[in-house]
């Protein structure tokens, strides 16, 4: 009973932030626009029956772009289903940020029950919820990726505690699949927290009798959950070198250290960085000044362990965070890619909730529920500041769908071969530069553009589609040559077609390396699938 009203008092504590979601319109925030205009060339893939969303074909003015290759995309196939289901790509959004806080608290919340108790698992699910970061998030940066990751992360370490109370592949499958979810949901997020999962996975090995099950179904759950995930991440990591990407991000971090008085508190700001707050919070540092505390008392080997990890993890988080750290940010390129010192408040929002839980079980029994109480009215009080809206946009649907004038980026994912932005819209979609010939355009989706084209003589064309890898023009079904460095026109594909009559297609197709990602992500889907139906089959 007391197990589903505090998870009752949890979701419903956990609204009040996202009222505001409720006025028409988007939040006026630094990424929203842009997330939908993402959302938008997202669902337009799969309404193609494109499975994978690679290619942005609106954005960068009509000329598409490659960032959906390297942006996390399970927020985006969330916002699809909502969007399918009739409501608009704003609201869609909405709904998105709305599931990432309610249900981030409730996963956290089921976590800190199962290890500690359900006190724990509710200061810990309101702390988690109410940190001054998730707000930042929300209703200032708008950072989609951040806000629906922090469900998974709780998800990965409560199906690794279930799994060393008791074997059972089903944990197994929901540490994967959250593992997964996690890296799909934000590449930096997911990397900053997984040497914290393997951490937890070799604490609860080392408290165990029977080792080698835990240890054999701790190294698949990270095996495959990487491998879920690795149709996604693969070809991010590694065709990045196909953009401007470390040109753009050169240095980024530089100027985004934070001083350690803004840390402890600073004003609500809805500015860029260097403006808005990047404080832990008030009742998130009293969690981790208080388990300092606790590290001086006598508590048991297997609580302590935990404690230390926790508190040494959310230090190392902060001293990330600050100037003194350049030396190993200018040695860790890994690093420079967060670009954001301060992303590293991620960290300390999950680590504090976790020590904010652990704390309220060693509390006087007597007075526990009079804190429990207390604890609930500081937590509105300290952040009621924060949950608003900085005011809305109320653009068109047509204005996310049609041709968007931006890359939505910083352009790092603009190809390296390319300019950073086009920032014009070009006349047509296929033109003649240097010939005579007539055009009909036949189709123009995501990824097949076919025309057929009557040229009087040998005649240069000019796709207006920025090249990437993966990019084919076939001239009659055969394989032509493509120019994308000509200085005239950067970046997009230029061809010679012979004088006559020939139907032309340009495709985008999978490139070898994304064909191999598909494929060991399609082999870990169907091993976990396998270790289910063996499971299912014995009980049987």
């Amino acid at each position: 009973m007391k197990y589903r009203l505090y998870l009752l008092i949890l979701i419903l504590l956990s609204f009040i932030p996202l009222l505001d979601l409720l006025h028409p319109g988007l939040p006026l925030t630094h990424d929203g626009r842009d997330h939908v205009a993402r959302i938008a060339n997202f669902y337009e893939n799969l309404s193609e029956r494109i499975l994978i969303p690679r290619w942005a074909p609106n954005l960068n003015w009509g000329y598409g772009h490659p960032i959906l290759e390297f942006l996390y995309p399970l927020p985006s196939y969330a916002a699809s289903l909502f969007h399918y289901m009739n409501f608009s790509l704003v609201d869609s959004l909405k709904i998105v940020f709305a599931i990432g806080m309610t249900f981030s608290g409730i996963a956290m919340y089921l976590w800190l029950s199962e290890v500690f108790s359900v006190e724990a698992g509710l200061i810990g699910g309101l702390l988690y919820v109410f940190a001054p970061y998730r707000f930042i998030n929300l209703y200032v940066r708008g950072d989609i990726g951040e806000n629906f990751a922090f469900i998974f992360i709780p998800f990965v370490f409560l199906f690794l505690a279930l799994q060393a109370k008791k074997n059972n592949v089903f944990y197994i499958f929901g540490g994967s699949i959250s593992l997964a979810c996690l890296i799909l949901s934000h590449n930096a997020i997911s990397l900053m927290i997984v040497p914290l999962i393997i951490f937890y996975g070799l604490y609860l090995t080392y408290f165990l009798k029977d080792r080698r099950e835990f240890i054999a179904s701790f190294l698949i759950i990270l095996i495959c959950g990487f491998g879920l995930a690795t149709f996604f991440w693969i070809p991010a990591l590694l065709e990045g070198r196909y953009t401007l990407r470390n040109l753009v991000t050169k240095g980024t971090y530089l100027g985004r250290f934070v001083n350690m008085p803004a840390i402890l508190y600073g004003p609500w700001s809805y500015g860029g960085t260097g403006q808005f707050t990047v404080q832990l919070g008030i009742l998130q540092w009293g969690a981790l000044i208080g388990s300092i505390f606790f590290m001086f008392k006598k508590i048991k080997l297997k609580e302590k362990a935990l404690l230390y990890g926790l508190i040494l993890y959310t230090l190392v988080a902060i001293f990330f965070m600050l100037p003194v750290s350049t030396f190993i940010w200018s040695h860790i390129s890994l690093l420079q890619n967060f670009q954001f010192p301060w992303r590293f408040l991620a960290i300390t929002v999950f680590t504090t909730s976790v020590l904010g839980g652990w704390l309220t079980i060693h509390v006087s029994k007597k007075y526990s529920k009079l804190i429990l109480v207390l604890i609930i009215l500081f937590v509105l009080y300290f952040n009621k500041d924060y949950w608003h809206a900085n005011g809305y946009l109320n653009n068109p649907e047509s204005f996310y769908t049609g041709i968007y004038d931006g890359t939505t980026d910083t352009g790092e994912s603009a190809p390296i071969w390319s300019v950073r932005f086009m920032e014009h819209r070009a006349k047509a979609p296929f033109e003649v530069i240097d010939g005579n010939a007539t055009i009909k355009v036949n189709k123009h989706g995501v990824a097949r553009h076919d025309y057929t084209v009557t040229a009087s003589k040998r005649t240069l064309f000019l796709e207006n589609t920025l090249y990437f890898p993966g990019w084919q023009v076939l001239v009659d079904n055969k394989n032509t040559k493509i120019e994308f460095q000509n200085q005239n026109y950067r970046g997009l594909m230029t061809f010679y077609v012979e004088k006559g009559s020939h139907v032309v297609s340009v495709e985008y197709k999978d490139t070898r390396l994304r064909q191999i990602a598909l494929f060991i992500s399609i082999s870990s889907a169907i091993f976990l699938l396998g270790l289910v139906l063996i499971k299912f089959k014995v009980n049987v």
